[in-house]
């Protein structure tokens, strides 16, 4: 927030700055100790509804458990955090209307920049200032396949970057009128039946995020995507991770899901014919790991724990 202190022309500092200082979210791993949570699995579960911000972590250390906190906090019309989004929209931008639908759209699950513009009924070429803006911000990201050019716009798709904005872009802005009448209870019903879906995408971020920062099969990782497209039989494939070792002779591609029943070994064999597959994979190691929420770290089966200790 302070950047427009003394990056906007109106503003009384403006051109007087010497620094800029992007102060971020913190990393998941700190949010355990936090919110007293013992078990890895629940200190997933809280970070697709908080996201890094401390103060919300405050907010919600005061309940007894997460869905207390999220009926009190962000389902109830008088709840501290049920306008928290508006207000921080209202800070940076001025269209707050069409960034707003462009949000809610992309959370629930428009992410080609053609499908929002066409829910919208407005030309994609209409959307690229207020994306932008959104991209600018950090509101939203563009994510492209492992390995793509950052010019190759038609590869792309959006997505909200904070678990908390995606929460409530998911579940609250679509329910307000239920909301303001007094139905948090069925919407906690449909949040609830939409959970595990809701933190698989966040726990993906998470374990792609963990790639660089652990050395997962004691090797150096650069930065990890997933990938999509035609395999080497010409069929769509899609993987959940891919990342390059640093000296360039591996890849390390992964499996990951977030479900009350993982299977490992069926999601190894089954990411393993995938790299097979995989058109860049020739004359390279492939090495496959898999993450779910049952992980426990041996045999390339990594888990929430594994997580929080790389995102610290």
């Amino acid at each position: 927030m302070m950047q427009g202190l003394v990056l906007d022309r109106s503003a009384p500092l403006y051109g007087r700055a010497t620094e800029i200082l992007r102060i971020g979210p913190l990393p998941c791993g700190w949010i355990s100790k936090a919110l007293r949570t013992p078990r890895a699995q629940e200190a997933i579960d809280a970070f697709a509804v908080w996201g890094g911000i401390p103060r919300h972590w405050e907010l919600a250390a005061e309940y007894a458990d997460r869905e207390a906190a999220i009926q009190a906090l962000v389902l109830s019309p008088l709840g501290v955090l049920y306008d928290e989004p508006t207000r921080l929209l209202l800070d940076d931008l001025r269209d707050l209307t069409q960034v707003a639908s462009i949000l809610t759209l992309i959370g629930q699950g428009c992410h080609r920049l053609s499908e929002i513009a066409g829910r919208l009924g407005k030309p994609a070429t209409s959307l690229s200032r207020p994306m932008g803006r959104l991209l600018e911000l950090g509101l939203v990201r563009r994510d492209q396949p492992f390995g793509a050019s950052p010019q190759d716009s038609k590869r792309s798709l959006f997505r909200i970057g904070d678990p908390f904005l995606r929460f409530w872009f998911r579940f609250v802005e679509p329910n307000r009128s239920r909301l303001e009448s007094r139905q948090g209870l069925a919407v906690l019903r449909e949040i609830r039946a939409h959970w595990t879906a809701h933190v698989s995408g966040i726990w993906e971020d998470l374990v792609r995020e963990s790639v660089p920062r652990r050395r997962y099969f004691n090797r150096a990782w650069g930065a990890a995507r997933s990938w999509w497209g035609p395999g080497t039989d010409r069929a769509p494939l899609e993987i959940d991770l891919v990342a390059e070792s640093t000296d360039g002779a591996a890849l390390l591609i992964g499996g990951v899901e977030w479900t009350q029943h993982p299977e490992p070994g069926r999601l190894h064999a089954e990411v393993r014919r995938k790299g097979n597959n995989l058109p860049f994979a020739h004359g390279r190691e492939l090495v496959v790991g898999v993450w779910t929420s049952a992980g426990t770290g041996r045999s390339g089966h990594f888990g929430p724990g594994d997580i929080l200790r790389a995102l610290q």
